[in-house]
This record gives structure tokens, sequence and C-alpha cells, in this order.
């Protein structure tokens, strides 16, 4: 695997004079400001220089290359595969059209025949990511996993963007295929959040909208919690996520808020808030957000086989909790993968992934979640 990165802005163009050479390259990994990621100077430079590789990639609430993390630009990381093959595909929601149903006619298109992995990339605000990675499991081999995560919108949470080898487009997902015997993934889910105050049993709820807890609207509830900070919702709801765990007492996941309605005082998700389950308000500092980093780096591979490439997403309200500081979970990443490894990725409003490897894939908000990228000699 060959792999070369680089950076491009909207006001100073390409980091370097000439785009790094790797004519073979069957990928390109884009993380992009939303602005920035619809530009299509860049990607006619991409085109002409990597006429046979994919183009994918999302918008983002911070874009990482290498321990470096930006707020207005475009990331690029090209890829050259020695012996496993990329094939992808691109749906756009339909009217009315369900997160599960999308994620059941996107798992369609993928060729299960020597797939070992998919990286999924979707509209961050159009969709419910629980229902989603349901939807697209059903179609995948056993031992095929799915990662990725929602595209972000800084903390504005306004439109998100998806690209696959085509302009950006709001109310997309597209999946990448990974086929090949010499490719070894790995992955990881970590977070470092602390829970605080009662915990309160979900009344009313509805996929991914949450209405009541305890008997009490959902919304003044949360609100009560914030003080001051309730002024600024949605995006300080990032500050202070759920920790859920759902009745049948399976192992918490955290959930983020993405919008909030006066109306019916409800509280919309990311992912599922099921009816019955147990939530938790979740405070962290930032050395614990460090250390999830460095957790989930740390068992996202097998030390017998070192990364070349590692995805990271991390949610956003991460960036917005250790603000200037936000390069230390990623320099810890780097530090436990080893300088062989290239880092690309990005800030999100959700993650897709197992917990651990062998796990089930599920939606998180809040963690820092690694994808691991080695082919095996021979």
């Amino acid at each position: 695997m060959q792999i070369k990165q680089t950076r491009w802005t909207l006001e100073q163009g390409w980091q370097e004079a000439a785009l790094p050479a790797l004519p073979e390259a069957q990928l390109v990994l884009l993380f992009g400001q939303p602005q920035a990621l619809q530009s299509s100077v860049y990607q006619a430079d991409l085109r002409r220089a990597y006429p046979q590789a994919h183009l994918l990639g999302c918008s983002t609430a911070g874009e990482i290359l290498g321990t470096q993390v930006t707020d207005q630009a475009v990331s690029v990381t090209v890829v050259q595969f020695a012996q496993t093959q990329v094939r992808g595909s691109v749906i756009s929601l339909e009217s009315g059209e369900s997160s599960f149903s999308a994620g059941d006619r996107l798992g369609q298109t993928l060729d299960p025949n020597g797939l070992v992995h998919v990286f999924v990339l979707s509209d961050g605000l159009q969709v419910n990511g629980s229902d989603l990675v349901r939807g697209l499991s059903q179609y995948l081999p056993l031992g095929v996993n799915v990662t990725g995560g929602l595209a972000g919108d800084g903390a504005d949470f306004q439109k998100t963007f998806v690209l696959w080898d085509a302009e950006p487009q709001t109310g997309t997902i597209a999946a990448l295929g990974f086929y090949g015997d010499r490719l070894k993934v790995g992955y990881c889910s970590f977070g470092g959040w602390r829970p605080f105050g009662p915990e309160r049993r979900i009344t009313r709820s509805e996929g991914n909208v949450l209405y009541e807890l305890d008997g009490q609207s959902a919304l003044e509830l949360y609100k009560t919690y914030l003080g001051e900070h309730a002024a600024g919702l949605p995006a300080t709801g990032l500050l202070f996520p759920l920790s859920l765990r759902s009745p049948a007492g399976e192992q918490s996941l955290v959930r983020t808020i993405l919008a909030i309605s006066e109306a019916d005082q409800s509280l919309t998700f990311a992912g599922d808030v099921p009816m019955g389950a147990t939530v938790q308000l979740m405070h962290a500092s930032i050395d614990r957000l460090v250390d999830g980093a460095i957790e989930a780096a740390e068992q996202s591979f097998h030390p017998s086989a070192p990364p070349e490439l590692a995805i990271l997403i991390s949610c956003v309200g991460r960036k917005l909790v250790m603000q200037q500081r936000v390069e230390e979970e990623v320099e810890g990443v780097q530090e436990v993968l080893g300088q062989q490894a290239h880092l690309t990725g990005f800030y999100s409003y959700g993650e897709i992934a197992p917990v651990n490897l062998g796990g089930a894939c599920g939606l998180h908000n809040q963690t820092m979640t690694i994808t691991t990228f080695v082919e095996l000699e021979g």
C-alpha cells in the first residue's frame, strides 16, 4: 500500500506546488469544511492526477490530516493498494424514506463476493445512524463489518454533504467495499465521558426522537440540567451527551442531540433512543477524552500488523470540549499506532463501528472511532 497526503484550501489552493505522484491510485479520501468541499477546482485537479481513483468524502466539523486538525480545508489522502480492490456506490434519500430502508437499498448494491470490510459516509442530519447500520448490515457476509460516520457542518447543524465520484450532495449515503484476502482491517470506538446526575427512564420516544423522561418533557428536563447553556441548543448539547442503556441491559451507548423542537418539546438524536431505556447525562475532562482516544488506538489493531492507514472519526462534541487542545487526542493516536501509520479523518455528527473487534456494529456519539488498514505481504 502506498499513501500520499496533502491539503487544499479556498484561500491558498494546494499546500504544495504539485500533487503527490501516485497515478495508479485507486482511492482518494476527502474530508473538508462544507464550503471548501463543494469547490470544483480541487476536484478537477484530483481527477487529472488520479484518473483511476474513486473519490470518496464528506463535509466535516474539523479535518484530520496527520496530527493536525483544521477547520477551513480539504484533507486529501491518496491510496494505491497492492493487492486490494475497492468498489462502492451511492444513494440519495427518497422522499419519506426511512433510514433502515435506505440502508437496505444501499446494502443490496454491494457485491458480497470477496468483501472484507465496508466503510460508509452518510448525511449527518437526515439519517438515523442506528437504522442505517441495521439496514445495511443484513446483506454483509459473516465476519464482515461496517465502520464510518455521519458528515458534519461545524457546530451549525444546517446542511451536510457526501461525495462519491461526483459533486458533493445533501441527503446522500455512500458505501465503499474493500475486497481481497491480504487486507487486514481493525477498528475500535471509545469515549472517555463520565455520567453524572440521576438516571431517568425513557417513557415516550419514537425512533431517534425523545419526548418524555419519567413522564416529563424531555426538552424541559434537559434545559434544567444545562442551565445557562440551554440558550445555545442544539449546539451546546454536544457538551452534555446522554449515556443510554437499553431495556435489555446491553452495553451503554452515547447519544448526542442533533435538533430540538419547542413545539412538541422533543430532542432528536443521531441514533435510536428506545422506550424503556435508561439515560443519564454525561460530561468529560480533556484528559479523559485523550485517554479514550488512546484506548481506541490500542484496541484497533494487532501488534503483529502495524497499520499503514488509519481513518479517525471523532465527534464534534469532543472538539468543542478540547478546543485548542484537540490535537492532543490525534497525537495520542499517532504515538500508539506508530509513525508508519498515515492518519486521516474528520470530526463528525456520529460514529459508526463495533465497540471492538468481533462486536456488533452500531451508531455512537462522542467517541473516537478508528479504522486501521494494512496489506499483508504474500
